[in-house]
């Protein structure tokens, strides 16, 4: 009608220019639409006369600048009100738009420069916009190329623009890239600008252009020619990258312009082909019509697996991922072998799925990728190269994916790992001889450019160790796995660490070319392992490292020395001596050094010595020498023998080649022996000993003069005294081995050393405190507790008959505690510049002397028989015994105080030995000093390093068996405290693991087999158990619920333990027993070892035994109702796996007394395990003594309420009824109460009950038969019928299949109570069977792998037999649950998929769906109201449920949740009772609300939320609209801030009492009720 009213009036106007400035001034919204449709019609007309013509176009050039402009610029003429000025500001867009096809390319020029010079100005965002929407008009009737260069130019600058810019990007995707577009001249700028060479746009943004300009690019006519966009490779590049962006809408976009081109190629049958990169690379896109069905398979499945990955959902995605397969099949030319599709295009697949979210999705194409090469031949290809090392390497970082499938066994390798070992041989295999190389290479540093887990890291290094055998290694791939090497260092796991270590170690044996390497670039390398974690003289892994050293002896590369500018030697021998040679070389400049070399030269000529040794004898042997005769190794041995030779001699010797010297003897004395039965077995090593033994007087001569005169006098000094004192102890070793002669001259140098040193000590300093002089008392005092140490060791040779033991002991015993060196105020001007660079302060110095007077100490307290009669020998001491030892007790607590926290150990030794004296008669300082110990302990438990050696230290001294005794007889204060530490430790142990471990394992030890000395001698050190059986009592049920990130690093721990002595890290590290399971297995051993016979013994049994059934009546009253594999099902199976273990050691009486306790806890609502434990109990208390059956008898007496949830339990005790009487002669009464008892129970309402006592009735009944009871022979017809009807039942349902499950069942067909009574069934078989979870199985070899408890001699109860043990988990109430997912896990192939169709703009929710219901509901004759109830916020299934069903009862049109998951949760299935069914669920996240209320905003919803706000209305005052969107709050929030401005109104419900809110649920459905009701209203008012 418009347009007729716009053509008659233009008809009928003699001035049409006259007309137009009429309209236009001034310019409001309406006039501004009524020119715009005037300006339309006028350029839609055909041509006037050129006189009316000429005015028309200088009546539009006056309107678009005079008018339009200024009013899209915000100025002249522009309405006052927003809508307003919007409506006018669109209508002035179309009326310039039309002035320029009036005016032609003059009026488009002008306005284009005036837009750019405003760009170019800034000024704004409304000024921005106006500008764009001048080029918009301008640009389809441009023509300048300076122009249309400047306006491409411009557009692509505002596309580029970060941050703020994003509406500009959207305004010229939207309006200006279209415009530009359909300028011919203008389009070609833009591409090149996009894809050009330099400068192109993000991959976000060149999308949006892309799709802005698909009409232009991908035409359905012919496209402009050069402009195909399919024939551009670097468009396809950006489409690919699209499709891998986290950003949603991106690969949006680019599924956009793939299916666009796809549709374009398909219709037109094309021939094209886009320009490969390389001569032998397939093109990136290419179509034909010849193959265009198969294109279109192709590509139609591609499209299908990219669209499915968008769900997210692993149900929805697995059965799709089978298609992959069929791309492949066909992206491969079967007869060429070649590529037909570019293999990027399967890399954007994977590399989506690497991305995702969901963690089993990204291992699913991880395992999907690996498995290709095992299955596939594929053609070798660059693109997969790159991304097995860029995208595939970044998704193999993540440590969870590492975890074992549910079926595998604790301790097997994670299926990704295996994967990873195939894949990576297998890829390696086929590729080119010329390329294997540069891709380990890459692969190596690849590992090297990030920090990695410890998990990942040590799989790479298996995969490459599985390698086979291929020199592809150089040089820069021997560096490149040091650098690995060095990135494993990082990681906390030390057994994950040596066994990457030792991978790598093997991957450099496999796959280096030696010809390429020198020896100085291996030994290199090797010194990059630690000896303590991977590579160590007694491991297999050393004999595999010798052997490849000797098959490859004279290949290693020949390279010049730095030095000398030589050709290093090419064999092993010479390289060592060689490398010997210039070891102990000094050069003229460095003779007088006041800093002590570097450990690392000492650390590799010592591994060298070995290895080169090692290696000979390996030929020697090859070869069948007998007669050793060891000359390459003395030649290494000489210059080190001549330098120690001439130290006591030769005063003049350089103090660093002697430094060197002494760091390499110490080096070799610190070998380890290999695997033989005694050290002289290890020729080699023994060789090496009795060459060393030689120099050893001269050694001690020098270390003696070093330390006893004023030769130590600078802080640099004191690393080189920690090397002497490091010295005496391994020389020691050394003559006790080799030559005890050599024991003399050490005591003559002990001997003087400890006389030197107290007279040094002794010296009065001088009156200007000297460095040199402070420096020698530090010297002389770190050298006593050298000696203290020694002497306090167990050494085969006695020293304290030594005169000057007494000497020292009496010194020490006279001496200040605590004696704090002062800080020199004089230091010589030739030692300053070390001064200045020494790494260590005066305060470490100050602590390191305190540290060493608390050393000597502890020797005097253990040494002496009491301090007080030290203090009688001398005669000087007035105080009496505790006076003293109070004195030192306080200075220990002035040591904690002051000293670091990593030298604290020596002073609670010493409060070890003091405690229990004074525990009587100071008492408070006693828990004082244990309050500042547990205070420094507990503040190291984030320090790895030192945290450990401390927390023992700290163990020994509170857990002392003195201190613990004395403290257990008073039972005062301290007491009390010792108990509060133990339960602060077991919490500690719930955040680190392995410290409840070591409390336990030293109590556990130190009680059952206690060390006799003279303070303990009198004490029974098993009291202690007594009085502190609360903590075994706790490390019975102890063990906390693993994390699901901690099972991973756990799983993979007990991995690398079962591979043994394979992996040398088993055999190097540590045994720390740190796991939570050997707290268990401890307890389990040390009550193993008990003795029912010992009085001890037994009264602390039973109170562990009341104690722990007490934990179990404490666990049912907190819980009555426990999820399987909770915490508290976990402690209540720990409870009853402890209470079997004790039960045979448990008499009669005892038992009398508390079994009543146990047929109680049967009562209770228990788990499957748990009540097999109970039952097993009764059964074996029941078997040993049958006098207690009337007290069973009693349990089927109780009403039925309380036996309905636990009558199962006492009926399956008799099913086990002839176990139960093997050990009565009486059986026929027994027989007979049995069969009353259970015939009751036959007749159950409950169909479970009377399976069990089915069950019970066969039993009992063939015993019955079996005996020939004569007075059941009139049952004999009745009962037997029954069973045969049992047996032959053929109802519905389960009946018959759930009766031959109960009876296979292993509780009831295989298991005997008796006879598989052992710790495998109780910790491991039955936790299985019973389903509990994996970590709280344990297995027999755990128990022998802890060693700290021995088993008992004669204990037999180990393993079980083998019919259970090879049984699998088949409960019969549970197996329905999981066997049709098991059946689709297996499936391989789908015949058909859910196919996800996101269409270009997403609408939520579908239209088609909402139809669907209406239409399935109005078939019902259901009416649907215009009310959608948003309850996205909400996440309690039940009020979820609750409001499901009433929104179906009034009608509302559709329920909005945060995930649909809801709907399959049983609570929330309870309360809607099916009303899902009926009503639309759409699926709305919090996070897309903002979208989701605007979307519904634009179809003309009010948006209502459920709030008190300050201008809420009053429910029963508020009108609804139709159209309603009702807004619930969360539960305990309410509607976040967030989404409060975007509600139209909110409304709340008038309150009259106390309690702030009501329910979501109730307040819902009070608002719904009431929206419905004044619906209904209406509508009667309508009729």
């Amino acid at each position: 009608m418009e347009v007729v009213l716009a053509d008659t009036l233009l008809s009928r106007c003699g001035d049409r220019a006259a007309l137009l400035r009429a309209l236009s001034a001034p310019l409001s919204a309406e006039r501004a639409e009524a020119l715009r449709l005037l300006l339309q019609r006028l350029a839609a007309g055909g041509p006037a006369a050129a006189g009316e013509a000429e005015a028309l176009r200088r009546a539009a050039w006056e309107v678009a600048l005079e008018r339009c402009r200024p009013l899209l610029r915000g100025g002249e003429g522009a309405a006052a009100g927003s809508a307003e000025r919007l409506r006018a500001a669109r209508a002035a867009r179309g009326a310039l738009r039309h002035c320029v096809q009036l005016c032609g390319a003059p009026l488009a020029a002008c306005l284009a420069r005036d837009a750019l010079a405003e760009l170019a100005a800034g000024g704004g965002a409304a000024a921005q916009e106006a500008a764009v929407e001048a080029l918009v008009a301008a640009a389809p009737r441009l023509e300048e190329p300076e122009l249309l260069s400047r306006c491409a130019a411009a557009a692509l600058a505002l596309l580029r623009e970060e941050g703020e810019g994003e509406a500009a990007a959207a305004l010229v995707a939207g309006r200006l890239l279209p415009a530009l577009g359909a300028n011919g001249a203008a389009l070609p700028r833009v591409w090149e600008g996009l894809l050009g060479a330099g400068g192109a746009a993000r991959a976000g943004r060149a999308l949006l252009a892309l799709s802005a300009l698909a009409d232009a690019l991908l035409p359905r006519g012919p496209a402009e020619p050069g402009l195909d966009a399919r024939l551009c490779p670097r468009f396809w590049r950006l489409v690919q990258e699209g499709l891998t962006e986290r950003d949603g809408l991106c690969r949006k976009r680019a599924r956009y312009l793939l299916k666009r081109a796809l549709d374009l190629s398909g219709g037109q049958r094309a021939e094209l082909r886009c320009a490969p990169d390389g001569a032998h690379e397939p093109s990136l896109f290419w179509w034909s019509a010849e193959k265009n069905e198969q294109l279109l398979q192709f590509w139609e499945t591609y499209i299908l697996i990219m669209e499915t990955l968008e769900g997210n959902q692993i149900h929805v995605i697995k059965p799709v991922l089978p298609k992959l397969n069929s791309l492949y099949e066909l992206a491969i030319s079967g007869d060429k072998g070649c590529w037909l599709f570019h293999p990027s295009w399967h890399v954007c697949i994977y590399r989506r799925m690497f991305e995702s979210e969901n963690k089993t999705l990204t291992k699913e194409g991880i395992l999907h990728f690996l498995e290709l090469y095992e299955t596939k031949h594929l053609p070798n290809s660059f693109v997969f190269s790159e991304f097995v090392i860029g995208p595939l390497m970044d998704a193999l970082s993540e440590s969870s994916l590492y975890s074992r499938t549910p079926g595998q066994s604790i301790g097997a390798c994670p299926p990704l790992g295996m994967k990873l070992q195939k894949f990576l041989a297998t890829y390696l295999t086929l590729l080119p001889e010329e390329e294997k190389g540069s891709f380990l290479l890459k692969f190596i540093q690849k590992m090297t450019s990030r920090h990695w887990c410890a998990v990942p890291i040590l799989f790479l290094s298996m995969a490459l160790a599985s390698i086979p055998a291929c020199k592809v290694l150089g040089a820069e791939g021997l560096h490149a796995l040091r650098d690995v090497l060095q990135c494993t260092m990082i990681t906390h796991q030390i057994l994950l660490r040596g066994a990457a270590q030792c991978y790598l170690l093997q991957t450099t044996m496999h796959l280096t070319d030696v010809e390429k390497v020198s020896f100085s670039e291996v030994s290199s390398f090797l010194l990059s392992l630690r000896p303590e974690e991977s590579l160590r003289r007694d491991t297999l892994l050393w004999t595999e490292l010798c052997s490849w050293l000797q098959v490859n002896d004279k290949c290693f590369r020949k390279s010049v020395t730095s030095d000398f500018g030589r050709q290093e030697a090419s064999s092993l021998c010479q390289y060592v001596h060689s490398l010997v040679g210039q070891y102990l070389k000094t050069p003229a400049s460095e003779r007088e050094n006041c800093f002590m070399p570097d450990w690392f030269e000492a650390k590799l000529v010592s591994t060298m010595i070995l290895l080169a040794a090692d290696v000979e004898q390996m030929k020697n042997k090859c070869s069948g020498k007998s007669n050793i005769e060891w000359i390459e190794l003395e030649a290494f041995l000489n210059p080190l023998l001549d330098v120690l030779m001439k130290l006591g001699s030769n005063a003049y010797i350089p103090t660093l080649k002697a430094d060197k010297s002494l760091q390499l003897l110490l080096k070799l004395l610190q070998t380890r022996w290999l695997k033989c039965s005694n050290a002289q077995d290890d020729e080699v090593l023994f060789f090496i000993w009795k060459s060393l033994v030689t120099p050893v007087e001269s050694i001690l001569e020098f270390v003696l003069r070093r330390l006893t005169t004023n030769e130590l006098s600078t802080v640099g000094d004191l690393d080189r005294c920690d090397l002497y004192l490091a010295l005496i102890p391994e020389i020691m070793n050394l003559c006790l081995k080799v030559n005890l002669k050599k024991m003399s001259s050490i005591r003559n140098f002990l001997s003087s050393l400890i006389s030197a040193s107290i007279r040094n000590l002794q010296e009065r300093n001088s009156e200007k405190l000297k460095l040199k002089e402070q420096i020698r008392k530090v010297a002389g005092m770190a050298s006593l507790a050298a000696v203290c140490e020694i002497l306090d060791g167990e050494l085969e040779v006695h020293l304290e008959s030594l005169p000057s033991v007494d000497a020292l002991k009496k010194f020490i015993s006279f001496s200040r505690f605590n004696e704090v060196l002062k800080k020199p105020s004089y230091i010589e001007e030739k030692t300053s510049s070390c001064e200045e660079k020494t790494s260590q302060g005066w305060g470490k110095i100050v602590a390191r002397y305190v540290r060493d007077q608390w050393i000597c100490l502890r020797f005097v307290l253990n040494s002496s028989a009491t301090l007080a009669q030290r203090c009688e020998e001398t005669s000087v001491m007035s105080l009496s015994m505790a006076e003293r030892s109070k004195e030192i007790l306080q200075s220990a607590l002035e040591a904690l105080s002051i000293l670091p926290s990593d030298q604290v150990s020596p002073v609670f030794d010493c409060m070890k030995v003091l405690v229990p004296k004074l525990l009587d008669s100071s008492e408070a300082l006693c828990i004082e000093a244990f309050d500042l110990a547990w205070k420094i302990i507990s503040s190291l438990s984030n320090t790895q390093l030192i945290f450990w050696a401390n927390l023992k230290a700290f163990v020994q001294f509170i857990f002392d068996t003195e201190v613990l005794a004395v403290a257990g007889s008073a039972k005062g204060q301290a007491y009390t405290k010792i108990k509060e530490i133990i339960f602060k430790l077991i919490d500690l142990s719930t955040t680190k693991t392995g410290v409840f471990n070591v409390v336990l394992s030293h109590c556990c030890q130190f009680w059952i087999f206690p060390t006799v000395d003279e303070r303990s001698a009198l004490t029974n050190a098993f009291l202690n158990a007594g009085n502190y059986s609360e903590l075994i009592t706790e490390a019975c049920v102890f063990g906390t619920v693993f994390r699901k990130d901690q099972r991973p690093i756990q799983d993979v721990h007990a991995f690398i333990e079962n591979l043994g002595e394979k992996c040398a890290a088993n055999v190097v590290t540590e045994s720390t027993n740190r796991d939570d399971h050997f707290v268990r297995i401890c307890a389990v051993k040390f009550l193993c070892l008990l003795d029912g016979t010992n009085v001890l013994h037994k009264t602390f049994m039973e109170d562990i035994f009341i104690k722990l059934l007490d934990k179990d009546e404490l666990v049912s009253r907190s819980r009555t109702r426990y999820y399987a594999n909770s915490l508290q099902h976990r402690i209540k199976n720990r409870v009853w796996q402890t209470l079997l273990l004790l039960l045979p050691k448990l008499n009669q009486n005892f038992l009398s007394g508390t079994l009543d306790r146990v047929f109680q806890a049967g009562f209770s609502n228990n788990q499957a395990s748990v009540k097999y434990f109970i039952e097993w109990i009764v059964i074996l208390t029941l078997h040993k003594y049958p006098q207690f059956l009337d007290k069973f008898w009693d349990c089927f007496c109780y009403d039925e309420e309380k036996l309905k949830k636990s009558i199962c339990t006492f009926l399956s005790v008799l099913a086990h009824f002839d176990i139960i009487l093997q050990n009565t002669s009486e059986k026929k009464p027994a027989l007979k109460k049995a069969l009353i008892v259970v015939l009751q129970w036959c007749f159950s309402h409950n169909f479970s009950v009377r399976l069990y006592a089915l069950i019970a009735l066969k039993k009992i009944w063939a015993m019955c038969r079996m005996l020939h009871v004569e007075e059941f022979e009139g049952l004999t017809p009745v009962i037997e019928s029954s069973l045969q009807q049992v047996e032959n039942m053929h109802g519905t349902g389960n009946a018959r299949r759930n009766w031959q499950r109960i009876q296979d069942h292993f509780f009831f067909a295989t298991f005997h109570p008796v006879e598989d009574y052992s710790l495998e069934t109780i910790f491991y078989i039955l936790p299985r069977l019973s389903e509990l979870a994996e970590d709280e199985w344990i297995s027999l070899s755990r128990f022998d792998r802890f060693t700290d408890i021995p088993w008992p001699a004669a204990f037999q109860w180990c393993h079980s037999r083998t019919e259970l043990r090879e049984l699998k988990p088949s409960d019969w109430a549970q197996q329905d649950m999981g066997s049709h997912l098991a059946e689709a896990d297996s499936q391989t192939e789908w015949t058909d998929v859910q196919k996800k169709i996101i269409p270009w703009k997403n609408s939520t929710p579908s239209l088609d769906l909402e139809m669907a219901f209406q239409d399935r509901a109005a078939k019902l004759g259901k009416s649907n109201s215009r009310l959608i109830v948003v309850a996205s916020l909400i996440d309690k299934p039940t009020n979820l449920g609750g409001l499901c069903r009433t929104s179906e009862i009034f009608g509302a049109s559709a329920l909005v949740v945060g995930s649909l998951h809801y709907i399959q949760d049983k609570q929330f299935q309870h309360l809607s009772v099916s009303a899902e069914q009926w009503l639309p669920l759409v699926e709305v996240k919090p996070c897309q609300l903002v979208d989701y209320l605007q979307e519904k905003k634009t179809e003309g919803y009010t948006i209502i939320g459920v709030e008190q706000t300050a201008k809420s209305f009053d429910l029963t005052e508020y009108c609804f609209p139709e159209k309603s969107l009702l807004l619930l709050g969360n539960e305990h929030e309410g509607i976040p801030a967030n989404l409060i401005h975007h509600l139209d109104v909110c409304v709340e419900i008038p309150q009259q009492g106390i309690i702030r809110s009501l329910n979501v649920h109730v307040s819902g459905a009070l608002l719904i009720w009431e929206y419905t009701r004044q619906q209904v209203i209406k509508q009667k008012q309508q009729q």
